[in-house]
């Protein structure tokens, strides 16, 4: 018997994902025009501030209704770290504060 022929053997799909109380059926992180998205420990945000000269809340802001912040799982007050490649300028790397 083919594998999903069996009316009797669980389904086994992924969750649904939801963004702001829309169905969106996979994972935002994995879109190639999303950029890169993850939450800094405490050491590397302390390299950050102290590198760039400046106060966490000094930093640009980003909400955590931003369907990349709720997939990575950040907490209001972390710093997340964006990476953006362009054929241009090569690989750009971004500091944000996340909010409420």
């Amino acid at each position: 018997m083919a594998e999903g022929s069996n009316p009797f053997e669980p389904v086994t799909t992924p969750p649904p994902r939801f963004c702001g109380g829309i169905f969106i059926g996979f994972n935002i992180l994995e879109h190639t025009i999303v950029p890169g998205h993850r939450v800094l420990d405490d050491d590397e945000v302390e390299v950050i501030l102290s590198k760039y000269g400046i106060e966490k809340e000094r930093l640009s802001k980003i909400r955590m209704t931003d369907p990349a912040i709720d997939e990575i799982g950040a907490n209001p007050g972390d710093i997340i770290e964006i990476t953006r490649t362009s054929e241009t300028a090569g690989e750009s790397v971004f500091y944000r504060l996340a909010i409420e």
